[in-house]
């Protein structure tokens, strides 16, 4: 599973990126500071399962933070996206190629108004023209990939009667797009395939964009919530767009995290508070009472809650420890690995994500808590432990 990570230049995309990956990248205050993708591991944040047997887990891949696991997925940050990016401008070509295998998208808007859609210095400019600017371009970009073959598809889904919605999967397989996905879209908004030459350009770039949303789903990230103007910004934002709108600070987050690192403070990502370890000096006692303001106001810095609903509401995907009775492995690790799973999944579906041979030996799945037997059709709930019983 991929997530990319969108918005115009300066928005603060490169902070966020580092503040839920730690990875070591440049961060500056100047347009297309990201030239090319960056790559890097997010967590998003569950319960330990080992925690309800008196244990604690030793993850292969992520880590733990008290009762607390950390379930990594692949995170991407992509160069800032200006108006006329569908069109090649900056670095808008290389931007939308580089989104082809996302699965979703996190929107990382500046709600300050304190820069313009090119990330250059402003006084009360509207976040919400971010929000615009980026929906269209990506609009644009399918519509693109619609158009260059338009005339000649439509000709063939007709003369050749070939199904609509398997030759419009086949024009978009480079994007992550299912044929599901394609047939939701057109009976989701009663679309007539029938004589797709009679489309006009709007209805075309309609189909395109009620493709785009259906494929490309999107959360706002509302970054800089410290600044001035951000709350009545964020507040005209979440009145005016329907996408899933969440308050976040994400240069909080990195402080935070990074202070946790240098174990000056304890810090669990997702909290609304952190423990002072170690004397600080005046600088270090300033920039955490500031940290501690906005989180006051909004929870939590809100990088981690972003990060968990992507996957967990919006993709909707279930976190699965595969379990057996002891809960170890043949090295004596407590539940070493947690799988995210699509929606849907079943049991089934699982051991075939844990190896083709269990899969096709599968018996029944045992809940490690209730001792509970299921079948290959049992559907998935996230938080699942579940030991994979084979021929």
């Amino acid at each position: 599973m991929l997530i990319g990570l969108v918005g115009r230049p300066n928005a603060g995309k490169s902070t966020f990126f580092k503040a839920a990956t730690m990875s070591d990248i440049l961060i500056a205050n100047y347009p297309f500071a990201t030239i090319k993708p960056n790559h890097g591991i997010a967590y998003v944040k569950i319960r330990d399962l080992a925690a309800d047997f008196g244990k604690i887990s030793n993850p292969r891949e992520g880590f733990v933070k008290d009762s607390w696991r950390f379930v990594s997925f692949d995170l991407m940050d992509v160069a800032g996206l200006v108006e006329g990016a569908s069109e090649g401008k900056g670095l808008g070509n290389e931007f939308l190629n580089d989104l082809a295998g996302a699965d979703a998208l996190i929107h990382v808007v500046d709600m300050s108004g304190e820069s313009d859609g090119e990330g250059k210095p402003s006084k009360d400019y509207y976040p919400g023209n971010d929000i615009k600017i980026i929906e269209r371009e990506l609009d644009l970009w399918y519509l693109g990939i619609l158009k260059k073959v338009w005339k000649s598809f439509a000709k063939i889904v007709e003369a050749q009667k070939v199904n609509f919605a398997d030759a419009v999967f086949k024009q978009f397989s480079g994007l992550k797009i299912t044929l599901e996905d394609v047939k939701h879209v057109i009976l989701k908004h009663d679309i007539n395939v029938e004589h797709p030459s009679k489309w006009s350009e709007e209805k075309i770039f309609e189909f395109a964009r009620a493709l785009r949303k259906e494929t490309k789903p999107m959360i706002i990230a509302a970054n800089k919530m410290d600044r001035p103007n951000s709350k009545e910004n964020f507040l005209r934002v979440k009145e005016e767009f329907s996408y899933p709108i969440i308050p976040c600070f994400a240069d909080g987050e990195l402080s935070l995290r990074q202070a946790d690192r240098h174990e000056i403070i304890k810090y669990i990502p997702g909290e609304s508070n952190f423990e002072i370890l170690k004397e600080l000096n005046d600088k270090q006692k300033e920039a955490l009472d500031k940290i501690k303001k906005t989180m006051n106001e909004y929870g939590t810095t809100g990088v981690q809650e972003i990060l968990n609903v992507i996957i967990f509401d919006i993709l909707r995907y279930v976190a699965i420890y595969p379990a057996g009775s002891k809960l170890e492995d043949s090295k004596g690790n407590i539940l070493p690995d947690c799988f995210l799973m699509p929606p849907n999944s079943t049991a089934l579906d699982f051991a075939y994500r844990l190896h083709s041979d269990i899969g096709n030996g599968f018996v029944k799945a045992v809940h490690i808590k209730t001792k509970k037997a299921v079948g290959k059709d049992y559907k998935l709930v996230s938080g699942d432990g579940l030991e994979i019983m084979t021929k």
